[in-house]
């Protein structure tokens, strides 16, 4: 069976030695770059292995991209190979925060053709719940070739935003409404939004427990804000093509998959000075 947007701890449980899934450990923080692998060293899910949002899931930024770009397909390709992973295997990421930043590896590696991965619903917090146990054990896996098959309908550019029309498209901004109405703005030089844009906060998609609400509750959630269009008419964008990752895998677990990613988001469409900017 392939896992392919969410699963419970008691099912990663009985997979832990299983040699064909991987579990990757994405817990990251804007603020501390290094947080995240520090964690991870003291104590994570048994067999993981670790991957850093700044080093691994994205590109060096540049004066003209947003925070996060792309990473290089092959290289990180070359990457998930090291780790044991090739098209046979299931992939499991998690993190400690509601698969705010674990949805990235989700989004990276069906862009580049895996369909078997999986968000650890809950995350850490779930997992230790659950009453798992942790190691700060680092476990060699034997490398294998990860054929990467990058698939540009995935995602849209600057170009398509800068285009695009918004009676036939959505566009949802996966950030705090705070920081969309441009009240509060922690990491961008500018605050505000993009014209047009409409704010889905991606915390929306969890409930008190920080897994993903159920399928229904998900779809009865974007079938509102969609209003009648379909989900392949949805682009969907945040600060800096993180958490936006949240809104895809929240509609794909709803049923309604087809949407696309704004890999650069706001921290990109803010580097040209032309770009109007939206605070209601």
């Amino acid at each position: 069976m392939i896992y392919n947007t969410i699963i419970s701890s008691e099912i990663l449980a009985d997979h832990l030695s299983d040699p064909n899934w991987v579990i990757i450990d994405c817990r990251f923080s804007l603020t501390d770059a290094k947080e995240g692998e520090r964690l991870y060293r003291t104590a994570h899910i048994p067999f993981a292995h670790y991957l850093d949002l700044n080093q691994d899931l994205s590109a060096p930024k540049t004066a003209t991209t947003g925070r996060h770009p792309l990473p290089d397909a092959q290289t990180l390709a070359h990457k998930l190979g090291q780790l044991g992973i090739d098209r046979h295997t299931q992939v499991i990421a998690y993190d400690a925060d509601g698969g705010f930043f674990a949805a990235r590896l989700w989004w990276l590696l069906r862009w580049l053709g895996h369909p078997a991965v999986a968000l650890l619903d809950g995350g850490l917090p779930a997992w230790q719940a659950a009453g798992y146990a942790l190691t700060d054990e680092v476990v060699a896996r034997e490398g294998r070739v990860f054929a990467a098959q990058p698939d540009a309908h995935q995602w849209v550019d600057m170009a398509a935003i800068e285009a695009l029309d918004f009676k036939q498209y959505c566009l949802l901004d996966a950030r705090s409404a705070e920081r969309f109405r441009g009240q509060q703005e922690t990491l961008d030089p500018i605050a505000g939004h993009i014209p047009g844009a409409q704010s889905v906060p991606c915390g929306g998609n969890l409930d008190a427990q920080q897994k993903f609400l159920s399928p229904d509750l998900l779809r009865q959630r974007f079938t509102e804000i969609l209003d009648g269009h379909d989900a392949s008419q949805v682009i969907c964008m945040c600060g800096s093509g993180v958490t936006a990752c949240h809104n895809l895998l929240a509609m794909e677990i709803a049923g309604l998959g087809g949407a696309r990613l704004y890999v650069g988001s706001w921290s990109e469409w803010i580097t040209i000075p032309t770009h109007a900017v939206a605070t209601e």
